[in-house]
């Protein structure tokens, strides 16, 4: 699976978003300038994320960007989707619609299970998990094998 710059800035703008929800609402230079952001890329996002419905625009001069609801209630999978479209596809295709013959057959299944554990952790994890810096133990697990931090 490859996470998108497009998703990671996303997400990263949307966890600022998250830190900051007290504060009221955030401009995009000031998302861009905490997350290292460029800018107009991240105004793009901001506007599919406001589309999506996770984020809120306020005009004006206390005006910017603030998260459409409660960080707890945001998964990581719902601002991927927004961005970036459906979690895994193969070749720009969501595995159900696939088909396979002969001995490839078994692909299918392997990536209906692919999809189901991408979307067992993303969809497990809000913005208030990662911003709190409090990950389900689940996730968690899955990193503590000193092979989960190398490339094969």
């Amino acid at each position: 699976m490859r996470i998108s710059a497009r998703a990671d800035y996303a997400v990263r703008a949307a966890l600022q978003l998250a830190a900051s929800r007290d504060d009221g609402p955030l401009k995009a230079e000031a998302i861009a300038d905490a997350q290292d952001i460029p800018h107009k890329f991240l105004e793009g996002i901001l506007n599919d994320m406001r589309r999506g419905g996770l984020v809120l625009s306020q005009r004006g001069g206390n005006g910017g960007y603030r998260l459409a609801k409660s960080p707890e209630s945001i998964s990581i999978a719902d601002v991927i989707r927004v961005v970036d479209g459906p979690l895994v596809s193969v070749r720009g295709v969501r595995p159900p619609d696939l088909s396979y013959t002969g001995p490839a057959q078994s692909l299918l299944p392997l990536w209906i299970a692919l999809r189901s554990n991408v979307r067992e952790i993303l969809e497990g994890v809000s913005l208030a998990d990662v911003a709190s810096a409090e990950l389900p133990a689940g996730v968690s697990a899955l990193t503590d094998s000193p092979g989960a931090w190398t490339n094969p």
